[in-house]
């Protein structure tokens, strides 16, 4: 548990997409979309906000497995699974579909 604090902390902040890798077929204008809007910022008390393949007002974020494994929930409860490396300024979330690297901003 003291892990995914340590991680939660280091998650803490606004991220940036810099990358994001295709793993199915993926056409230009979704792959430019999420890295020109591609923005999440995490707060201490568990919320997010930001865009990915969709926006997320007013999500929701669950971190397990000692960090390496991210869930998001919209609004609306629906939830969004990755495996998550996350270090000091950098984080990589991947799901069967891609492989998006963020930065902090």
């Amino acid at each position: 548990m003291v892990s995914c604090n340590k991680k939660r902390k280091k998650l803490v902040d606004s991220w940036k997409v810099t990358e994001v890798e295709a793993k199915i077929p993926m056409t230009d204008s979704v792959k430019n979309d999420i890295l020109e809007k591609g923005v999440l910022t995490f707060t201490d008390d568990g919320y997010v906000s930001g865009h990915l393949e969709r926006d997320f007002n007013d999500g929701i974020y669950i971190l397990t497995k000692k960090g390496r494994s991210l869930t998001i929930k919209d609004e609306t409860g629906t939830p969004f699974s990755y495996e998550s490396t996350i270090e000091s300024d950098k984080m990589i979330l991947e799901d069967e579909d891609m492989k998006i690297t963020l930065l902090k901003n």
